[in-house]
């Protein structure tokens, strides 16, 4: 009963998004069955169209778990956005640093790095740098959270700003190719770049950017389960959750585990730097994400803090993202923005429903 509850609630809330973005359609004077039938087809009609669609969905799938892990333990991260962002300018470092001679936007050599490493120490090196660097800006409003009891949602918030705008100067001064009049850093070098899914799935076009972090996501959706509902320290985590009081009775340290569940958190956040600057754009590239961190928040909602609901939910929020193109481009009066009001009304649904539960299950206690 309680799985068909877990389900019931998210499906319902997708259903009447739908209803009432049918009627949102009707009122601008266009036909919804036109509107849904493009964004449908245009994320499932084809294979290019499915590439497209999970490479949409690999960046949520990371943030979605993040906020996802922090959720379990009683936290709301904020932050994802701000700790893709460090991990992102970090990871493009290492590669420019570590990457050798590259050629820059011009066409001309350039060499930025320290040193030349093979690709199977780099990949390694910069996954490694993507997955510290979040952890490490995850962890601070953690550490401010135990250590001081300051509020996870605003330090969180504040260090998005500290965050972007730390990356964005070093960027503009330090390592900008010269004369180039976008704000980006220099190319990373080839040994550091991941490969596309068309090299070894022939079927997938060359045209399409999902890359192997499309396969990372997946395999961390395994791994956060396991982590969550396998081990000692899921269960700890969950605990503290579930009630501080009497997990620290039961002798967890609740301190110990926000640490602990905002650094993971901030760690899987940063693993979008591995799908984007090591496989998509190969250097960072500023305000790359199309808000991700913040998705990451509805993609964790809606899959009711779950990796295989996390993992559904990203796909069809991918499906929102690349079907809204073609939205914009085939109705005559439904723009692209038709996706983020879905997304919204979804969200504000999850959150009646959540809310009704919650009265319910209170009126049942008494």
């Amino acid at each position: 009963m309680k799985i068909f509850r877990e389900i019931l609630w998210p499906l319902l809330a997708v259903i009447a998004a739908f209803i009432v973005g049918g009627v949102i359609i009707l009122l601008l004077g266009d036909n919804p069955l036109t509107a849904y039938g493009l964004l449908l087809s245009s994320s499932f009609g084809s294979v290019k169209d499915i590439g497209w669609t999970l490479h949409y969905a690999t960046p949520l799938i990371f943030t979605g778990l993040a906020v996802a892990v922090a959720f379990r333990c009683g936290l709301l991260n904020i932050g994802a956005e701000g700790q893709l962002y460090v991990a992102a300018f970090a990871t493009a470092w290492v590669g420019i640093k570590f990457g050798g001679t590259v050629v820059n936007i011009f066409g001309t050599q350039e060499d930025w790095s320290w040193m030349s490493l093979p690709w199977f120490l780099l990949v390694p090196l910069c996954m490694l740098t993507a997955v510290v660097a979040g952890g490490i800006w995850g962890a601070i409003p953690g550490v401010l959270k135990a250590k001081f009891g300051s509020h996870e949602v605003i330090n969180t918030i504040m260090l998005n700003f500290i965050a972007i705008a730390l990356v964005s100067y070093f960027t503009q001064y330090h390592y900008k190719v010269p004369g180039d009049a976008i704000l980006q850093t220099a190319p990373i070098g080839e040994a550091a770049r991941i490969p596309q899914l068309d090299r070894f799935l022939p079927f997938i076009p060359k045209d399409v950017p999902l890359n192997a972090a499309f396969l990372l996501a997946l395999l961390m959706c395994a791994a956060v389960y396991v982590f969550l509902w396998k081990t000692k320290w899921g269960y700890e985590l969950r605990a503290v959750g579930e009630n501080p009081s009497a997990a620290e009775y039961g002798g967890i340290s609740p301190n110990k585990q926000i640490i602990i569940a905002m650094t993971i958190s901030g760690a899987l956040a940063g693993m979008v730097a591995i799908g984007e600057v090591l496989g998509t754009r190969h250097n960072y590239y500023d305000a790359f994400s199309a808000d991700w961190g913040f998705l990451g928040i509805a993609v964790a909602l809606l899959g009711r803090n779950h990796p295989l609901g996390v993992l559904i939910t990203a796909i069809f929020f991918g499906v929102l993202l690349r079907g809204e193109i073609f939205v914009d481009a085939f109705t005559p009066r439904v723009s692209k923005d038709l996706g983020w009001v879905l997304q919204a009304i979804i969200i504000l649904f999850v959150a009646c429903f959540q809310i009704y539960t919650r009265r319910g299950g209170a009126r049942t206690k008494i």
